[in-house]
């Protein structure tokens, strides 16, 4: 095992990639104005901005997230792209001009990556349609295709418009996922739900955040709507087995579910407000079939 920086420990392969970079590739880094060429993403939420904007040949390689078909809501395009898992060496034999990813994650690539020379941006994750906007923006500003990125948020506003006119009834909603979770204010799943017009029980309650909400404040909130996160993926899971408590299940009996894929939620883009459009769809039949 080498050591490159006080309390980074590489092994073998990293350590060639270090003095590869140091042998073979002196000034690996891209100017910050230049239109990228190769470029690479390690995080499935920048996968999928890349994806959307980059132009045909641009975007080499996304992470091996992007094919999860519980994760992605773009895994089928995906499999266009060569996959990576994240790891300094094989980005770095990649020879990428631009590298993007998550602001919390491969903080130790990302570090060495930017030792090396390349160039890396860090992207937030979205919270809200306004940061999706921002990142999208963003994302069309660093591929030099700031009119795909445009094209893309007029769509967005359009559909935002769209759901709004709809007049869905406001019912009372609780998100519940795997693990017994549910998201609060300042999350993208509660942003989707207010986009859909409904509200949020975990918000009125005063939650931020992804949080726990324990199975006896459920019930007793009543919902109207429960929306079922589900990871869209074939096959049982310990983390779904709140779904299958005796109270979970008559609850879910006596009221309204909608069916929510997490890949829709898990990172912001345009195909999340399908999940805006989802609880909608919900809503209404709910309120159709109620005496």
């Amino acid at each position: 095992m080498h050591r490159l920086m006080p309390g980074l420990t590489l092994g073998p392969m990293w350590w060639r990639a270090a003095l590869l970079a140091c042998l073979v590739w002196p000034g690996a880094a891209a100017r910050a104005d230049a239109v990228p060429s190769r470029v690479v993403s390690l995080n499935v939420c920048t996968d999928q901005l890349a994806m959307l904007v980059a132009r045909p040949g641009q975007l080499h390689s996304v992470s091996y997230l992007a094919r999860d078909a519980g994760m992605s809501a773009m895994a089928g395009k995906a499999a266009a792209y060569e996959i990576n898992h994240g790891l300094a060496e094989e980005i770095f034999l990649m020879k990428p001009d631009l590298v993007l990813t998550g602001a919390y994650s491969t903080h130790t690539t990302v570090a060495l990556l930017r030792r090396l020379g390349f160039r890396v941006e860090e992207f937030q994750p979205e919270t809200s349609f306004d940061a999706v906007r921002a990142n999208l923006a963003r994302m069309g500003d660093l591929l030099g295709n700031p009119g795909r990125a445009t094209a893309l948020i007029a769509g967005m506003d359009a559909e935002i418009a769209a759901l709004k006119a709809a007049g869905t009834p406001r019912l009372r909603t609780a998100l519940s996922f795997a693990n017994g979770y549910t998201a609060g204010g300042g999350t993208l799943a509660s942003e989707v739900v207010r986009h859909a017009g409904l509200e949020n029980i975990a918000e009125t309650a005063g939650m931020t955040g992804i949080a726990r909400l324990p199975l006896e404040l459920l019930i007793l909130s009543h919902p109207d709507l429960i929306a079922v996160g589900r990871a869209g993926v074939e096959g049982p899971a310990l983390a779904e087995e709140n779904f299958a408590h005796p109270a979970h299940r008559a609850l879910a009996a006596a009221t309204a579910e909608a069916s929510l894929e997490n890949r829709l939620t898990v990172c912001g883009g345009p195909f999340t407000l399908e999940a805006a459009r989802v609880l909608q769809d919900a809503a209404r039949r709910t309120r159709s079939a109620a005496p």
